[in-house]
């Protein structure tokens, strides 16, 4: 589990075809440290698992499946990736629930520059519509982000000036795609529902 803090602005130092999958390199001296082989490591809000650490770089292999439903596929030598380890029992919540398991990706539609802060507007595909919320959370490239605005085919984001120093979402441009994953709350009770369960009843009665 994650909580979308991003930890550090990463690089992928190689991309080794598979078949059916591909191996990243990747450097990320933070994130690396005290890592080990099975450890999980959030791409740009991808939960990928830990195969080899060394010199403050560390390897993962990524699935045909995770390469075509994100944008890790168009991922190459010299791509700067958010880098984020999971959160440590006990540790303090800074953004919100995040699994690290991504349920589409969007375009960046446009970018509007303020004195304080950017507003981002962002394709949302129709089947995730329905959990992004005004004022709820949504996590774009593994950063945890409050929507401003919720259209039918779209919503904005404002980046303030660390995310945009501290992120790729500060280089990334329109047309560019961006892994998205909706708050799972929203999933869970929406499954509860069709169910004909009550999420408020402590015991799950039926209605």
């Amino acid at each position: 589990m994650f909580t979308g803090i991003v930890e550090e602005l990463g690089e992928v130092t190689a991309v080794e075809p598979l078949a059916e999958a591909s191996r990243f390199r990747l450097r990320g001296p933070v994130v690396t440290e005290g890592a080990k082989h099975g450890d999980s490591i959030a791409v740009n809000g991808v939960c990928l698992t830990v195969v080899e650490t060394a010199d403050g770089e560390f390897t993962a292999d990524v699935m045909q499946e995770t390469l075509n439903r994100s944008s890790l596929g168009s991922l190459t030598q010299g791509s700067r990736v958010n880098l984020e380890r999971p959160m440590a029992l006990g540790g303090r919540l800074g953004g919100h629930l995040v699994q690290g398991h991504v349920d589409g990706t969007g375009e960046i539609l446009s970018r509007t520059p303020s004195e304080h802060w950017e507003l981002v507007k962002v394709a949302l595909p129709a089947h995730l519509a329905r959990y992004v919320v005004e004022k709820g959370s949504i996590t774009v490239d593994g950063v945890s982000l409050t929507v401003v605005e919720a259209g039918a085919d779209h919503f904005t984001i404002s980046l303030i000036p660390t995310t945009l120093a501290l992120t790729t979402l500060g280089i990334k441009r329109p047309g560019d795609r961006v892994n998205l994953e909706v708050d799972v709350l929203a999933k869970y009770v929406e499954r509860l529902m069709a169910a004909g369960v009550d999420p408020l009843h402590t015991e799950g009665e039926q209605r």
